[in-house]
Protein backbone atom coordinates (compact mmCIF):
# COMPACT_ATOMS: atom_id res chain seq x y z
CA UNK A 1 0.00 0.00 0.00
CA UNK A 2 1.30 3.63 -0.87
CA UNK A 3 -0.06 6.82 0.26
CA UNK A 4 0.55 10.00 -1.01
CA UNK A 5 -0.45 13.17 0.47
CA UNK A 6 -0.30 16.49 -1.19
CA UNK A 7 0.75 19.25 1.27
CA UNK A 8 -0.92 22.07 -0.87
CA UNK A 9 -3.30 24.38 0.48
CA UNK A 10 -4.53 27.09 -1.56
CA UNK A 11 -7.02 28.83 -1.91
CA UNK A 12 -9.17 27.46 0.78
CA UNK A 13 -9.29 24.06 -0.75
CA UNK A 14 -7.75 20.90 1.82
CA UNK A 15 -5.66 18.37 1.51
CA UNK A 16 -5.60 15.76 -1.12
CA UNK A 17 -5.03 11.96 -0.62
CA UNK A 18 -4.03 9.74 -2.88
CA UNK A 19 -4.50 5.87 -1.75
CA UNK A 20 -2.63 3.07 -3.98
CA UNK A 21 -3.39 -0.56 -3.07
CA UNK A 22 -1.68 -3.85 -4.40
CA UNK A 23 -3.30 -7.35 -4.31
CA UNK A 24 -4.65 -8.51 -0.91
CA UNK A 25 -4.45 -5.51 0.53
CA UNK A 26 -7.57 -4.14 2.49
CA UNK A 27 -8.34 -0.79 4.11
CA UNK A 28 -11.09 -0.14 5.97
CA UNK A 29 -12.10 3.93 5.45
CA UNK A 30 -14.80 5.58 7.75
CA UNK A 31 -15.35 8.67 6.18
CA UNK A 32 -16.41 7.02 2.97
CA UNK A 33 -18.14 10.20 1.68
CA UNK A 34 -14.91 11.96 1.70
CA UNK A 35 -13.82 9.25 -1.52
CA UNK A 36 -13.82 11.56 -4.87
CA UNK A 37 -12.33 9.26 -7.69
CA UNK A 38 -11.82 5.59 -7.70
CA UNK A 39 -9.79 3.67 -10.19
CA UNK A 40 -10.36 -0.42 -9.45
CA UNK A 41 -12.75 -3.04 -10.08
CA UNK A 42 -16.34 -2.22 -9.01
CA UNK A 43 -16.48 -4.49 -6.31
CA UNK A 44 -13.20 -3.78 -4.34
CA UNK A 45 -15.28 -1.71 -2.49
CA UNK A 46 -18.03 -3.00 -0.14
CA UNK A 47 -19.92 -0.51 2.37
CA UNK A 48 -21.22 -1.77 6.07
CA UNK A 49 -23.27 -0.45 8.83
CA UNK A 50 -20.49 0.55 11.97
CA UNK A 51 -21.47 -1.24 14.88
CA UNK A 52 -23.04 0.54 17.56
CA UNK A 53 -19.97 1.77 19.00
CA UNK A 54 -18.84 3.32 16.21
CA UNK A 55 -21.90 4.91 15.62
CA UNK A 56 -21.84 7.26 18.66
CA UNK A 57 -18.13 8.09 18.53
CA UNK A 58 -18.30 8.93 14.58
CA UNK A 59 -21.85 9.99 14.25
CA UNK A 60 -21.55 8.01 11.02
CA UNK A 61 -23.61 4.83 9.94
CA UNK A 62 -21.72 3.67 6.89
CA UNK A 63 -17.93 2.58 6.48
CA UNK A 64 -15.95 1.00 3.63
CA UNK A 65 -14.11 -1.64 3.20
CA UNK A 66 -11.86 -1.55 -0.21
CA UNK A 67 -9.65 -4.28 -1.21
CA UNK A 68 -6.77 -4.09 -3.97
CA UNK A 69 -5.60 -3.70 -6.44
CA UNK A 70 -6.90 -0.32 -7.10
CA UNK A 71 -6.52 3.32 -6.46
CA UNK A 72 -8.56 6.18 -5.06
CA UNK A 73 -8.42 9.52 -4.15
CA UNK A 74 -9.92 11.08 -0.57
CA UNK A 75 -10.30 14.85 0.04
CA UNK A 76 -9.75 16.33 3.43
CA UNK A 77 -12.03 19.93 4.05
CA UNK A 78 -9.84 22.87 4.62
CA UNK A 79 -7.97 22.90 7.77
CA UNK A 80 -7.65 19.03 8.36
CA UNK A 81 -4.78 17.21 7.18
CA UNK A 82 -3.92 12.90 7.70
CA UNK A 83 -0.95 11.57 9.75
CA UNK A 84 -0.47 8.09 8.78
CA UNK A 85 1.00 6.25 12.10
CA UNK A 86 2.85 2.33 11.45
CA UNK A 87 1.58 0.21 14.63
CA UNK A 88 3.51 -2.48 16.10
CA UNK A 89 2.62 -5.55 18.53
CA UNK A 90 3.86 -3.16 21.07
CA UNK A 91 2.04 -0.21 20.57
CA UNK A 92 0.37 1.12 23.70
CA UNK A 93 -0.97 4.45 23.05
CA UNK A 94 -4.48 5.53 23.47
CA UNK A 95 -6.42 7.24 20.73
CA UNK A 96 -9.65 9.05 20.35
CA UNK A 97 -11.58 7.10 17.97
CA UNK A 98 -13.25 10.53 16.51
CA UNK A 99 -9.85 11.02 14.84
CA UNK A 100 -9.59 7.89 12.88
CA UNK A 101 -9.43 8.40 9.26
CA UNK A 102 -9.04 4.84 8.50
CA UNK A 103 -7.29 1.46 9.21
CA UNK A 104 -5.74 -1.48 7.44
CA UNK A 105 -6.20 -5.12 7.67
CA UNK A 106 -4.14 -6.61 10.86
CA UNK A 107 -4.84 -3.80 13.05
CA UNK A 108 -6.82 -4.87 16.61
CA UNK A 109 -8.58 -2.20 18.75
CA UNK A 110 -9.67 -2.67 22.42
CA UNK A 111 -11.47 -0.05 24.65
CA UNK A 112 -9.95 1.44 27.62
CA UNK A 113 -12.71 3.08 29.99
CA UNK A 114 -12.00 6.60 30.66
CA UNK A 115 -12.44 8.22 34.83
CA UNK A 116 -15.28 10.13 35.62
CA UNK A 117 -14.12 13.46 36.24
CA UNK A 118 -12.02 13.08 32.25
CA UNK A 119 -15.40 11.61 30.79
CA UNK A 120 -16.81 15.04 31.26
CA UNK A 121 -14.09 16.96 29.98
CA UNK A 122 -13.53 14.92 27.19
CA UNK A 123 -16.88 14.12 26.38
CA UNK A 124 -16.20 10.64 25.59
CA UNK A 125 -16.48 7.62 27.66
CA UNK A 126 -13.74 5.41 26.20
CA UNK A 127 -10.35 5.77 24.28
CA UNK A 128 -9.21 2.87 22.10
CA UNK A 129 -5.81 1.14 21.92
CA UNK A 130 -4.69 -0.01 18.25
CA UNK A 131 -2.25 -2.59 18.37
CA UNK A 132 -1.21 -5.43 15.68
CA UNK A 133 1.02 -5.06 12.57
CA UNK A 134 -1.04 -2.48 10.19
CA UNK A 135 -1.48 1.31 9.13
CA UNK A 136 -3.85 3.69 10.69
CA UNK A 137 -4.81 7.22 9.46
CA UNK A 138 -6.02 10.12 11.76
CA UNK A 139 -7.67 12.95 10.90
CA UNK A 140 -6.21 16.55 12.91
CA UNK A 141 -6.63 20.04 12.57
CA UNK A 142 -2.89 21.50 11.32
CA UNK A 143 0.22 19.77 11.96
CA UNK A 144 0.60 16.90 14.32
CA UNK A 145 3.60 17.50 16.36
CA UNK A 146 4.88 14.86 18.82
CA UNK A 147 6.43 15.27 22.85
CA UNK A 148 8.39 12.16 24.85
CA UNK A 149 6.97 12.24 28.27
CA UNK A 150 8.92 12.55 31.48
CA UNK A 151 8.44 10.10 34.41
CA UNK A 152 9.06 13.91 37.17
CA UNK A 153 8.91 16.60 34.54
CA UNK A 154 5.14 17.02 33.40
CA UNK A 155 4.03 18.51 29.87
CA UNK A 156 1.09 20.43 29.69
CA UNK A 157 -1.00 20.40 26.60
CA UNK A 158 -4.51 21.44 25.63
CA UNK A 159 -6.85 18.66 26.20
CA UNK A 160 -8.89 19.24 23.27
CA UNK A 161 -5.59 19.05 21.25
CA UNK A 162 -4.48 15.45 22.38
CA UNK A 163 -4.81 13.01 19.97
CA UNK A 164 -3.25 10.29 21.76
CA UNK A 165 -0.96 9.46 24.94
CA UNK A 166 0.86 6.33 26.21
CA UNK A 167 -1.19 3.82 28.14
CA UNK A 168 1.23 4.07 30.67
CA UNK A 169 1.07 8.03 31.34
CA UNK A 170 -0.45 9.40 34.58
CA UNK A 171 -2.80 12.32 33.54
CA UNK A 172 -4.46 15.25 35.37
CA UNK A 173 -6.79 18.09 34.39
CA UNK A 174 -5.40 21.43 35.35
CA UNK A 175 -4.75 25.25 34.26
CA UNK A 176 -1.11 26.57 34.73
CA UNK A 177 0.53 29.97 35.26
CA UNK A 178 -0.62 32.67 37.18
CA UNK A 179 -4.10 33.56 38.01
CA UNK A 180 -4.66 35.73 34.86
CA UNK A 181 -2.73 32.44 32.85
CA UNK A 182 -4.95 30.16 34.05
CA UNK A 183 -8.23 31.63 33.40
CA UNK A 184 -7.39 32.73 29.87
CA UNK A 185 -6.88 29.41 28.68
CA UNK A 186 -8.38 25.70 28.29
CA UNK A 187 -8.04 22.75 30.51
CA UNK A 188 -4.64 21.16 30.09
CA UNK A 189 -3.36 17.56 30.65
CA UNK A 190 -0.76 17.65 33.30
CA UNK A 191 1.25 14.27 31.84
CA UNK A 192 3.87 12.15 33.45
CA UNK A 193 5.20 9.27 32.21
CA UNK A 194 7.42 7.73 29.70
CA UNK A 195 6.75 7.49 25.41
CA UNK A 196 5.07 9.98 22.98
CA UNK A 197 2.36 12.08 22.73
CA UNK A 198 0.68 13.24 20.02
CA UNK A 199 -1.05 16.80 19.57
CA UNK A 200 -2.56 19.06 17.26
CA UNK A 201 -1.13 22.07 16.06
CA UNK A 202 -3.71 23.87 14.90
CA UNK A 203 -7.03 23.81 16.69
CA UNK A 204 -7.14 27.01 18.31
CA UNK A 205 -6.46 28.67 14.71
CA UNK A 206 -10.11 29.83 14.64
CA UNK A 207 -9.17 31.98 17.49
CA UNK A 208 -6.13 34.34 16.47
CA UNK A 209 -8.67 34.48 13.54
CA UNK A 210 -10.86 36.15 15.94
CA UNK A 211 -8.47 37.88 17.77
CA UNK A 212 -6.59 39.58 14.57
CA UNK A 213 -10.20 40.52 13.35
CA UNK A 214 -11.16 43.57 14.35
CA UNK A 215 -14.32 42.75 16.79
CA UNK A 216 -14.48 45.65 19.12
CA UNK A 217 -12.33 47.26 22.05
CA UNK A 218 -15.34 46.75 24.05
CA UNK A 219 -15.65 42.86 23.80
CA UNK A 220 -11.39 41.66 23.26
CA UNK A 221 -11.52 44.26 27.14
CA UNK A 222 -14.25 41.76 28.34
CA UNK A 223 -12.50 38.63 27.63
CA UNK A 224 -9.41 39.56 28.85
CA UNK A 225 -10.81 41.13 32.05
CA UNK A 226 -13.62 38.59 33.38
CA UNK A 227 -12.59 35.43 34.66
CA UNK A 228 -13.05 33.28 31.72
CA UNK A 229 -13.79 35.63 29.65
CA UNK A 230 -13.02 34.05 26.11
CA UNK A 231 -14.48 30.48 27.22
CA UNK A 232 -17.57 32.17 27.78
CA UNK A 233 -17.73 35.35 25.29
CA UNK A 234 -17.81 34.17 21.96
Amino acid sequence: MHIHLNHAETGGVGQVVTFSLIQDDRLHILHPQQIVAFRGASNSRQDKFMNISGMYRKKKLIKSEITGPCQFVAALPPGFTMKEVQLTEHSDLLYDFRHLFFYSEGVTMQTKIQKIKNMLITRDAVKMKFSGKGTIGLLTQGQVCQQELHPTAPLYVDAGSVIAYPENAHLELTVYGNNLASQHMNYHWKMTGHGPVLFQAGRENYRLQQDVNDEGLFKRILKEVIPFGNVIIK
